[in-house]
């Protein structure tokens, strides 16, 4: 079966350092996953990960709703806990309490056919290193041109 991506936060490592991965189960109701077979559509835009008295959500994602539900359909913006072990959440909230780290969700995914969230500890870039990836980016773009061009020219 394998991993079939739902969603990939491309803004997220463009904004941050990710610092490590963390794949997490989501505990989600039925008409979500409904939603997310049938569609493939989620939205990480401004979503984070947050701990809360010792448990982990997910925060500010937002699941459509399903279209075939009826009044028992679920709320879209609703916070999701995601389930983790109490020694790994410990550790986290550990490294969180750390000056500027943050936890991130960098993708959502169907993983043997379970939905698995793959968050990304995450510390903030500066405007400069945002600017020097984007010129490594082209350099390296640049010599790939140039040496194709001199592979075949």
């Amino acid at each position: 079966m394998g991993e079939k991506t739902i969603v990939s936060n491309r803004r997220a490592r463009r904004e941050y350092h990710v610092l490590e991965n963390i794949e997490a189960g989501i505990a989600l109701q039925g008409t979500e996953v409904k939603t997310l077979r049938m569609t493939n559509s989620m939205t990480l835009k401004d979503s984070y990960a947050d701990i809360i008295g010792g448990e982990i959500y997910l925060v500010g994602a937002h699941i459509p709703p399903y279209e075939y539900g009826n009044s028992m359909n679920h709320d879209p913006e609703r916070p999701r806990k995601l389930l983790m072990h109490k020694r790994e959440i410990a550790k986290l909230a550990q490294r969180v309490a750390e000056k500027g780290l943050t936890l991130v969700p960098l993708s959502v995914y169907f993983k043997h056919g379970i939905v698995k969230v793959d968050i990304g500890l995450c510390r903030g870039k500066h405007s400069f290193d945002k600017r020097e990836a984007i010129k490594d980016r082209e350099n390296k773009r640049d010599m790939d041109r140039a040496l194709k061009e001199s592979k075949y020219g």
